[in-house]
């Protein structure tokens, strides 16, 4: 896997693995980004930015069994890069997706982002490259509830997963992830420091979910 620097991204381009070039995903970008395809990016499959890329989930690796979540874990454990999780979710895969979701969101604290069909999953890219552009192009640390490495991308999903707890709302799921700065940690607290953030009461409620 890649680390952060190792792969220069040129400002609204895209890098995407050579395995993809002739896919209907590399079609649909065609002429909405600047795509240009490398050998040798590893478990990532596009580079959005050089602190950005995404790891591609398709209904085939869904189905065929556990080699994708080898790659999520190595990519996890080896890259310090931000990396956002592209999964189709079809009629038949989705019975494989809240194992899917446990895993990226829950255990290993990425990004989950559910797509139909490698068409949508294009639409989203030329989405996520534009909020790179922005992000590239002004302070980082303007959003006191995030750390300066924290990507500002996740807090809507993050803030989404949190608020499923029962008894956890918007303010609650805000204190939590700034205190935690992760759902992974937020998973693994236990009941007295919960309590320190939002009380005895929730605190029980959390761990006990």
């Amino acid at each position: 896997p890649v680390t952060a620097g190792s792969v220069v991204v040129p400002y609204g381009h895209v890098i995407g693995n050579e395995k993809w070039r002739g896919s209907e995903v590399a079609q649909k970008l065609q002429g909405k980004v600047r795509l240009i395809f490398e050998e040798g990016l590893g478990l990532v499959d596009f580079h959005l930015s050089n602190r950005t890329c995404i790891l591609y989930i398709s209904e085939a690796d869904l189905v065929a069994g556990d080699e994708f979540k080898r790659k999520l874990v190595r990519f996890r454990n080896a890259s310090n890069l931000r990396g956002l999780v592209i999964v189709e979710k079809t009629q038949l895969s989705d019975q494989y997706f809240s194992a899917v979701q446990k895993l990226v969101v829950l255990e290993l604290g990425m990004v989950l982002l559910p797509v139909a069909k490698q068409g949508e999953a294009a639409q989203l890219i030329v989405q996520l490259v534009s909020v790179c552009v922005r992000e590239q192009s002004r302070d980082q640390g303007s959003n006191p509830f995030l750390r300066k490495q924290r990507p500002q991308l996740a807090e809507p999903a993050l803030l989404q997963t949190a608020q499923h707890i029962p008894g956890v709302g918007k303010t609650k799921a805000l204190l939590l992830l700034q205190h935690f700065g992760s759902i992974h940690r937020l998973c693994n607290a236990s009941i007295s420091e919960l309590e320190q953030v939002v009380g005895q009461t929730a605190a029980q409620q959390i761990h006990t979910f």
